[in-house]
């Protein structure tokens, strides 16, 4: 998987019906962190741990987090697990 986009990021947390402060919980960061990894700066202006935590907390919420290759249009995506 690549790394995460921030629209990737607010997607998910859609899917989830999570605020920013929930996810913020679940992954173990600050309010602050989650804003700006959704930010235009997105996730790369962030650490690796920081990226991965989100990622991990997404995950086990049910999301799945799609590759470029694995979309219709050829962009990434997420769903939530069957």
């Amino acid at each position: 998987m690549t790394d995460l986009t921030s629209a990737q990021i607010r997607a998910a947390r859609a899917l989830l019906d999570w605020t920013q402060p929930k996810l913020a919980e679940m992954a173990k960061l600050s309010v602050p962190t989650v804003r700006r990894m959704e930010s235009a700066r997105g996730p790369s202006a962030s650490t690796l741990a920081n990226v991965d935590a989100v990622r991990r907390a997404l995950e086990t919420g049910g999301v799945v987090f799609l590759d470029p290759e694995e979309s219709k249009d050829g962009g990434p995506g997420v769903r939530l697990k069957l």
